[in-house]
């Protein structure tokens, strides 16, 4: 399996488990009355699911970005001939007044 794969596989795994956490942690502070909302209902079940998974596929998406910005590369200059650019030159502009 390539490098990136597995990286993402673990991410995702990551990210679902964040997702986990978050949502225990929000049931268990009841906030918004969340608990009391899914606990008296007969489909609560389907909400507590729809959080953990859009949230799982968010935090998932950003555990991979992060770790994706944060590997290491080369900031040396590749080709171009390094010649510097003149942007202090003067330049004469014509002005028109409006009729």
């Amino acid at each position: 399996m390539p490098k990136l794969v597995s990286l993402y596989i673990k991410q995702v795994l990551v990210g679902f488990g964040l997702s986990a956490t978050f949502v225990g942690l929000l049931l268990y502070t009841n906030v918004g009355n969340l608990w009391h909302l899914v606990s008296t209902s007969d489909i609560g079940w389907v909400a507590v699911v729809m959080l953990f998974m859009f949230n799982g596929i968010v935090f998932a998406g950003v555990q991979f970005a992060i770790v994706i910005m944060r590997m290491e590369h080369d900031d040396t200059p590749k080709g171009g001939k390094r010649q510097p650019v003149a942007t202090d030159i003067p330049v004469r502009v014509e002005a028109t007044s409006p009729r």
